[in-house]
C-alpha cells in the first residue's frame, strides 16, 4: 500500500504539471474516488442542489431517433432516450471526473495491462434478476464482437479481442461483484470508453432489435411510446425502487417527452412561447436571443463538440491529399467560427483533438494561405473541378457549410451545396464525397482518434488509413499519464493535418435552456441526460 504521505506528494507533483481539470480526469480514471481526487488538490467536491419535488411530466425539443441496439447507435439522442432504462458502468461529468454508475470502483495495474471492476451491490434489472459480473462479462462479449455491422464498441475493447471476438481468457469472474480484465495491450482509455453512449448495458437476454419493444434495463423509466420523428416518452417505473435512489438521489420526475420540432432551431422558440415544452436539448442560433427574451434560464458549457467537415478518401477526387489540402488552405476556420456558428466557441485545428481534453498537445493554428491552396490544385489539375458539399438541413450546420463554400467560390472555385432533411442525410452519413457531420465531444481526445480515424473503424466517415497513424494510436492508448502521452498526440495530430483529413472549424460552446420551473438540468460538454436529477417545481395555481 502506498504510504499516505508519499500519495500526497505524487499528487502534488501531478498537479504542478498539468491543470486542475486534466488531474480530475486523469486521477479518476484510474480509480481515484471524487472526493478523494478533489482532496489530494485542496478542493472540496461539488455538493448537490437541494429541494427537489416530486412529479410532473417534462417535455423537452430533441430529434426523436429510430431506437436501436446501443452499441450501434450513432447519434447522442439516439442514447439520451436508453438512458431512461439503459445505463453505463460509468459516468463522465463537466468538471473531467469519473464516477461509477453501475460500477461501484475500480482500479488498473501500473501497467495499464489489468483493470478490476467493482459492481454496486443491490442492483436489479427490471426483470427482477441480480445485476452480476456475469451481465458485465455478456456485454464485453456483445461489445468486442467485430463481426456486427456498424458495432462502434469494437474498436474501444480491441485489447480485449482475439480475430475480432471476445478473447475469454482476458475477463475472469471473482465473484458476483467482481470482475478482472486482462488486455492483450495497454489501454488506459477503457474506463473513459465505458462512459460513451454506445456502452449503455443490457441484459443478457437482449436480442439485438429495438430495446424498447421488450424493455428490460436497471435505469428508473420504462418507454411508454416511441415514434421516430414525433416523439419518445419515458415512464417512471413505479413498480419497483431503483437502486440509485439511495446513491445519487431521485428520480423524481413521473414522466419525460422529447418533442421532434425538426431541424430548425428557430422552432423551439415557438414552442416555448406556446407552453408546449420545458426545456430544449441544444439551443442553437437565433433561438438563443428568443429564448432568454422568454425568461427562460440559459446554461453553458465548453465541449469538444465540433463540426466535422470531411473529404472521404475512399472518392475521387479526395483521394489524392493536393486537392484536400488545397481545399483546407483556401478556408478560414476563424471566418466559419463567426458566421456559421456566430462566434460561440473556439478555433479548431483541423486535427479533432480539442484544449479541453487533456492530452491535447498544441501544434499551432491551421494555415489559411488561399495561393497556395489554389497552387495545389492547379498541380493536381482540378483547377475545373466541381464540388459538391453535403450538410444535414440544420441551421448552424448549413450555414457553417455556406461559409465553407463560399469561402470556395471566393477562391474562383465551382461549388454545389446539397442540404438534405435528417431523413436523408442521418442513413447515409458514413457515405457522402464531401459532407460536415456534428461530432459529439469526448473525454479524451485519443478516443476520438480512435473511433474516427483509426483504419477499419465503422465510425471512419474519412476513408483515412494509415499504418504510421494506426501504431501511434496504439502507442498514444497504451501510455496513463496526460502529459507523457501529449507527445504521442503532437505526432497523431500533425498527420491528420499534414493528410489533409479534415476541416475542422471550431470547437462548439453548448447552450440549454429550460422553464424557470426546471431543474437540475445543465448541459453537459458530452450530452449526456441524467434523467434521475431532473425535476418541475409544481406550477402556480391559476
Amino acid at each position: 500500500m502506498t504510504h499516505p504521505a508519499a500519495r500526497h506528494h505524487a499528487a502534488d507533483h501531478l498537479a504542478g504539471r498539468i491543470n486542475r481539470r486534466e488531474f480530475l480526469s486523469h486521477a479518476t480514471a484510474l480509480g481515484v474516488s471524487v472526493p478523494v481526487a478533489y482532496g489530494l488538490i485542496g478542493l472540496r467536491s461539488p455538493a448537490r442542489a437541494a429541494g427537489p419535488a416530486p412529479g410532473g411530466t417534462l417535455r423537452m425539443a430533441m430529434s426523436a431517433l429510430p431506437l436501436c441496439d446501443p452499441r450501434i447507435a450513432d447519434w447522442p439522442e439516439i442514447g439520451n432516450v436508453l438512458r431512461g432504462w439503459l445505463e453505463p458502468l460509468v459516468q463522465y461529468n463537466p468538471d473531467g471526473t469519473f464516477t461509477g454508475a453501475l460500477l461501484e470502483s475500480w482500479a488498473y495495474a501500473d501497467d495499464a495491462r489489468t483493470l478490476t471492476l467493482h459492481l454496486r451491490p443491490g442492483i436489479r434489472w427490471s426483470n427482477g434478476d441480480p445485476f452480476t459480473a456475469a451481465d458485465v462479462a455478456a456485454n464485453l462479449r456483445r461489445w468486442a464482437d467485430a463481426g456486427v455491422p456498424g458495432n462502434a464498441m469494437a474498436a474501444v475493447t480491441a485489447a480485449l479481442q482475439t480475430d475480432g471476438r471476445l478473447n475469454e481468457d482476458a475477463v475472469a469472474i471473482a465473484d458476483d461483484l467482481t470482475l478482472t480484465l486482462t488486455l492483450g495491450f495497454p489501454d488506459a482509455t477503457l474506463i473513459a470508453s465505458f462512459a460513451e453512449y454506445t456502452a449503455l448495458l443490457v441484459h443478457p437476454a437482449y436480442d439485438g432489435a429495438d430495446p424498447s419493444v421488450d424493455p428490460v434495463g436497471t435505469g428508473p423509466f420504462l418507454p411508454v411510446q416511441i415514434e421516430p420523428g414525433t416523439r419518445h416518452v419515458l415512464e417512471l417505473d413505479v413498480a419497483r425502487p431503483w437502486w440509485g435512489t439511495e446513491v445519487l438521489g431521485g428520480p423524481w420526475l413521473d414522466r419525460i417527452e422529447y418533442v421532434d420540432l425538426g431541424t430548425d432551431p428557430a422552432r423551439a422558440a415557438v414552442a416555448a412561447r406556446a407552453g408546449e415544452i420545458e426545456a430544449v436539448d441544444q439551443t442553437i442560433g437565433r433561438a438563443t436571443s428568443e429564448l432568454d427574451d422568454l425568461g427562460w434560464e440559459r446554461s453553458e458549457c465548453p465541449s469538444a463538440a465540433t463540426l466535422a467537415i470531411r473529404f472521404n478518401q475512399r472518392m475521387p477526387p479526395y483521394d489524392d491529399r493536393r486537392v484536400r489540402l488545397a481545399i483546407q488552405k483556401i478556408v478560414s476556420n476563424a471566418v466559419v467560427l463567426e458566421i456559421g456558428y456566430a462566434g460561440q466557441g473556439e478555433i479548431g485545428e483541423n486535427h479533432h483533438v480539442a484544449p479541453l481534453q487533456p492530452d491535447y498537445s498544441p501544434i499551432g493554428p491551421a494555415e489559411f494561405d488561399t495561393e497556395a491552396g489554389l497552387a495545389l490544385l492547379r498541380e493536381a489539375g482540378m483547377e475545373g473541378e466541381e464540388f459538391t458539399l453535403t450538410s444535414l438541413d440544420d441551421e448552424w450546420q448549413a450555414l457553417s457549410c455556406d461559409v465553407v463554400a463560399a469561402q470556395m467560390v471566393d477562391a474562383g472555385l465551382t461549388v454545389t451545396r446539397q442540404i438534405l432533411p435528417g431523413r436523408d442525410y442521418w442513413p447515409n452519413w458514413r457515405g457522402f464525397a464531401f459532407s460536415a457531420t456534428n461530432w459529439n465531444m469526448r473525454p479524451l481526445g485519443v478516443q476520438v482518434l480512435r473511433l474516427a480515424y483509426q483504419s477499419g473503424s465503422v465510425w471512419n466517415e474519412t476513408g483515412f488509413a494509415d499504418p504510421a497513424f494506426d501504431e501511434a494510436l496504439r502507442d498514444a492508448l497504451a501510455i496513463v499519464d496526460a502529459e507523457e502521452r501529449q507527445s504521442v498526440m503532437q505526432r497523431l495530430e500533425t498527420m491528420l493535418r499534414d493528410q489533409g483529413v479534415l476541416i475542422q472549424p471550431f470547437w462548439r460552446r453548448l447552450a440549454r435552456h429550460v422553464h424557470p420551473r426546471a431543474h437540475g438540468m445543465d448541459i453537459t460538454p458530452v450530452l449526456d441526460h441524467r434523467h434521475h436529477e431532473w425535476w418541475l417545481e409544481p406550477a402556480p395555481a391559476p
